[in-house]
């Protein structure tokens, strides 16, 4: 089942390097807009992922995971639950270490699949609150 040990989550906030926000948005009142601005200030590297956009937080967003040019550490999602079996499939294609579902993102299937593709899976926390918390 997803991680829930905060050492464990330390561990993968601290060595992660690269961030793909799915769901970014160019609204800066979207929870991914704003955390993705918090990613930024603290140091990753952050890749948005949305169709939608060409850009986002002055940064180039790709349509999808298999277009990111570079490894992914962490798939931060910000998508409703029942939307987020493709997200997992490209997140398993490109092998990131982490799939990150956000406060209120509870997909247990999802979560699973991802688990035995071997990608840790940390589900119904906020990267940036967890961030704060366990500096």
């Amino acid at each position: 089942m997803p991680i829930e040990d905060d050492t464990t989550i330390r561990r993968i906030l601290q060595t992660a390097k690269t961030v793909a926000v799915v769901g970014a948005s160019t609204k800066p009142y979207r929870d991914s807009n704003r955390i993705a601005d918090f990613l930024i200030r603290r140091g990753y590297t952050v890749i948005p992922v949305n169709p939608a956009y060409a850009e986002t937080n002055g940064l180039k967003c790709y349509p999808d995971l298999r277009s990111v040019p570079v490894p992914i550490d962490i798939v931060d999602v910000f998508r409703k639950p029942d939307e987020i079996d493709e997200t997992v499939d490209e997140a398993i294609a490109v092998k990131a270490r982490t799939l990150w579902l956000q406060l209120g993102v509870v997909n247990v299937a999802a979560a699973r699949r991802a688990e035995a593709a071997g990608i840790q899976v940390i589900m119904d926390h906020c990267i940036a609150i967890d961030s704060q918390r366990l500096r």
